[in-house]
């Protein structure tokens, strides 16, 4: 289980004792009452904004310790104009990667969709809508946004994802509730290159991922921006990321073959890493 996950439930405990003692012996001062409520909403919080803590949700964010390749992931796509240029760059350098598209855009651009599949990279879900309060949804509406997003997919490529990014990587009961309806592998990251605003450049995106290139490694990057408004630093900084690859000897794979690793042993979920 996740520390994160054991620290919940501690804390939650906790909570519980504290609410006994206060009816059965006599209430907690108020400084005390309030900052123990402060320090339960916090834990909550951290859990909601931060996928790969696995607070609510199993969530893999790397491969098996057996496992050799590197997996580059791109959200929040498919984009006419963006998503096929890097396509373009990752059939130059030979390599897969795995895309976690929006529904909506999936609907709008299933040509995309498709030559993302007919090139050889796999494609998971991020959403139909890509709501920024997903977290916050009742659990019935998680579950349309999800199987909605997985029909789109499925319409366009012939082919039912297994794979699952929540939009914006956030979590809560909610949304954990909602995945017991599906058979979907919660994907998180090791690596992220903090490419998805307009305000990223190139140089620094790539700077925060070619140190942390290795065998294991699952690498957040975008090839869309939300909204389709402005251009990610991605395609300027994949060049320089998979020149860093190829130099150091690694494979770039897609998440379920990440996942493979060398055996036939499946990696325990949350194998958390930093999420920086």
């Amino acid at each position: 289980m996740p520390p994160a996950r054991v620290s919940l439930y501690v804390a939650s405990v906790a909570a519980i004792a504290l609410m006994v003692r206060s009816v059965v012996i006599r209430p907690l001062p108020m400084w005390i009452a309030g900052a123990a409520i402060a320090a339960y909403l916090a834990l909550i919080l951290c859990g909601v904004l931060f996928l790969p803590l696995g607070m609510f949700v199993d969530v893999v964010t790397r491969g098996p310790k057996e496992a050799r390749g590197v997996a580059l992931t791109f959200d929040d796509g498919p984009s006419p104009e963006h998503t096929p240029r890097i396509l373009d760059l990752l059939d130059e350098a030979g390599v897969k990667a795995t895309f976690f598209l929006i529904g909506r855009k999936v609907e709008a651009h299933p040509d995309i969709a498709r030559a993302i599949a007919r090139r050889g990279h796999a494609i998971g879900v991020h959403g139909f809508v890509h709501h920024r309060l997903f977290s916050l949804l009742s659990p019935e509406a998680v579950r349309l946004d999800i199987a909605r997003a997985i029909d789109a997919i499925a319409t366009a490529t012939g082919e039912t994802p297994t794979l699952f990014r929540p939009p914006i990587g956030h979590t809560s009961p909610r949304v954990a509730s909602a995945l017991t309806a599906f058979d979907l592998t919660v994907v998180g990251w090791s690596v992220r290159g903090l490419d998805g605003t307009s305000m990223a450049r190139a140089e620094r995106v790539a700077a925060r991922i070619v140190p942390r290139l290795e065998d294991g490694a699952i690498v957040l990057l975008h090839d869309a921006s939300e909204r389709d408004d402005f251009e990610p630093g991605t395609i300027a900084a994949l060049p320089r990321i998979l020149d860093a690859i190829e130099e150091r000897g690694l494979r770039s794979v897609t998440v379920e073959e990440l996942l493979e690793g060398d055996s036939d042993e499946q990696p325990e979920p949350s194998a958390v890493s930093e999420k920086s």
